[in-house]
């Protein structure tokens, strides 16, 4: 089996993935450093895929460690990046926090694989596209100053491996550019775990639902939007996961080189308040929510146009809002019942 280096992996998409790539028939190597995630996550992984998977915990910002890794891990034919700070909000607090944990693992992570034949998905976001001037937005939509630090390091990452490719490199690259993932894997073994506070929607929505959280707060109903929330592509989780599998598919054909880029969304945008409607209908729990002010960083609306990814990955995503919601609140209610 051809083994794959899964950072991030027992984070939210990254345990997913790794589940997906299993089915797939690959061998996934997870590395963690458990600054946002839990190890506990080993064990729910080994549930669902029937083994162990090898595990390092191992801080990608800390250069020698990586070169260690590389010189353990030899036989790498594919390297799925995950291992970033990924929130709008706290990059805003804390912006050389993130400028340091994703500029550093990423160019680490990379030095320490140079040279070699490998596969590498790259784990982007729709904010690259900052506030598109028309949606749905498309993969070669003028790129817009970003609206968050958080932002601004994927737009940066992504030029940093376009800069590396026009080099000559022997890496193969896809930037996945994710929308916004939600959900939970249906055997409730796996999902959204923040450490803290949420900093994400839905899983402050559940554990309002659950108890944890007093309330849910919409931040801005004022702004230029059908009910004034903010707009969002919403995917589920698997459905996502599931796209990595297909980037390392397509890389793995001849005909592939160099570096693209493909929308991983729905193409149907979805408001905060639509969010917090379908989590009621779907799961049959009344929610308390009220209306906050706008938050520094938040895009008004973005969804993407997924045709490119359709047409070219072979892929798309399945699984529907009430879905997204139902599986997140199966998950907090697991986890309520027997915490990790």
């Amino acid at each position: 089996m051809k083994k794959i280096l899964v950072t991030g992996g027992l984070g939210f998409i990254g345990s997913h993935t790794v589940v997906e790539l299993v089915q797939a028939g690959y061998e996934p190597v997870i590395i963690d450093d458990l600054s946002n995630s839990h190890v506990s996550i080993l064990d729910q992984l080994t549930a669902i895929i029937g083994y162990k998977p090898v595990f390092h915990q191992l801080d990608l910002c800390d250069e020698a460690a990586v070169q260690n890794l590389a010189a353990t891990e030899t036989d790498i034919e594919g390297i799925i990046h995950f291992a970033a700070f990924k929130a709008v909000g706290e990059s805003v607090q804390f912006p050389l926090k993130y400028y340091r944990n994703n500029f550093y693992s990423l160019i680490n992570l990379l030095n320490a694989y140079a040279g070699k034949p490998v596969n590498f998905v790259f784990s982007s976001s729709c904010t690259v596209y900052g506030q598109p001037d028309q949606l749905p937005v498309t993969e070669d939509a003028p790129v817009k100053p970003a609206q968050s630090p958080y932002g601004n390091t994927k737009q940066i990452a992504e030029e940093m491996l376009q800069d590396m490719m026009a080099s000559g490199s022997k890496y193969k690259v896809i930037s996945l550019r994710y929308f916004n993932p939600v959900g939970a894997h249906e055997s409730a073994l796996i999902g959204e775990l923040p450490i803290g506070v949420p900093q994400n929607l839905v899983p402050f929505i559940t554990q309002t639902a659950i108890g944890k959280r007093e309330k849910v707060t919409v931040f801005g109903n004022d702004y230029n939007t059908p009910d004034g929330s903010c707009v969002r592509d919403y995917i589920h989780v698997v459905d996502l996961a599931k796209a990595h599998v297909a980037a390392l598919r397509l890389m793995e054909q001849d005909s592939f080189t160099g570096y693209d880029v493909f929308n991983i969304g729905t193409g149907k945008g979805t408001s905060v308040l639509e969010i917090i409607t379908a989590f009621e209908r779907a799961t049959g729990v009344k929610l308390n929510y009220v209306i906050g002010p706008r938050r520094d960083g938040d895009v008004e609306q973005v969804w993407g146009d997924v045709t490119k990814s359709e047409q070219v990955l072979q892929w798309r995503a399945e699984l529907g809002v009430d879905t997204m919601m139902s599986s997140a609140w199966a998950w907090e209610q697991a986890i309520a019942k027997k915490p990790l």
